[in-house]
């Protein structure tokens, strides 16, 4: 039992960073690679996945420690609260509900004045891509919040291994 709880407590800690850090380099690739402006909404659901990254790296650093589980279990909660983020701004872009009339732009430029007066508003009730209907923000619920869960299953089995 004490090795199942120790492969629980590796998968929970490599998931808890993994996670975070591929779904952030993913956003980055497509902002940068391929054009997609974030919204200020999208905004919101990297700001967890960038805490998500340090608890997780403070876990990994701290693994087989009290502190290090904790991390962990707040690295999943921060995958989580991006998932939810994610959730709510899919709900927009479906038109479930309203959101925020908040929009942003990315370059400032030589002359930040006159790029802001000049930079094309992103919309946040309007997604930039979508994959069988699916937009981004939805794909960020579906993966954060799958991953957040099996990482706190795996934490409970780590628990549940460590205590027998």
């Amino acid at each position: 039992m004490v090795t199942s709880a120790k492969s629980a407590a590796q998968g929970a800690d490599l998931l808890a960073l993994a996670v975070p850090a591929a779904l952030i380099t993913a956003v980055y690739v497509a902002q940068y690679a391929f054009g997609l402006a974030p919204c200020e909404m999208c905004w919101w659901q990297r700001y967890p996945h960038f805490a998500a990254i340090a608890f997780a790296l403070g876990g990994l650093a701290t693994r087989g420690t009290r502190l290090g589980r904790a991390l962990v279990a707040l690295a999943a909660l921060a995958i989580g609260i991006s998932g939810a983020i994610g959730a709510f701004h899919a709900g927009v872009e479906y038109g479930w509900w309203q959101g925020p009339t908040a929009c942003s732009s990315t370059s400032l430029g030589n002359d930040p004045l006159a790029s802001i007066m000049n930079a094309p508003l992103i919309r946040c009730d309007t997604p930039a891509w979508t994959m069988f209907g699916i937009s981004l923000a939805g794909f960020n619920f579906l993966i954060s919040v799958a991953s957040a869960a099996l990482i706190l299953v795996l934490i409970g089995r780590r628990s549940k291994g460590l205590s027998r």
